[in-house]
């Protein structure tokens, strides 16, 4: 039985990343706390971003939030 090795191209490395901190995140703390930290990421994010300087901040915090939160579903 051989083991195929999954390389991830450079380009996408650091979607893949975030992905992997997120999965950490959601196995320390439990999928219900991931949810909700993901929501309030989210809000909190949606917040910042009320301003144009904010925005910067609050964009990715509301992706990060986002994606913490479909982590904890699926």
């Amino acid at each position: 039985m051989t083991l195929q090795e999954r390389r991830i191209p450079w380009y996408l490395w650091p979607f893949a990343a975030i992905w992997k901190l997120l999965a950490v995140i959601v196995e320390m703390t439990g999928r219900l706390i991931a949810m909700i930290l993901g929501i309030v990421l989210m809000i909190v994010g949606a917040l910042v971003s009320l301003t144009v300087i904010g925005a910067i901040v609050g964009i990715p915090l509301a992706i990060i939030g986002l994606l913490l939160f479909l982590k904890g579903v699926f």
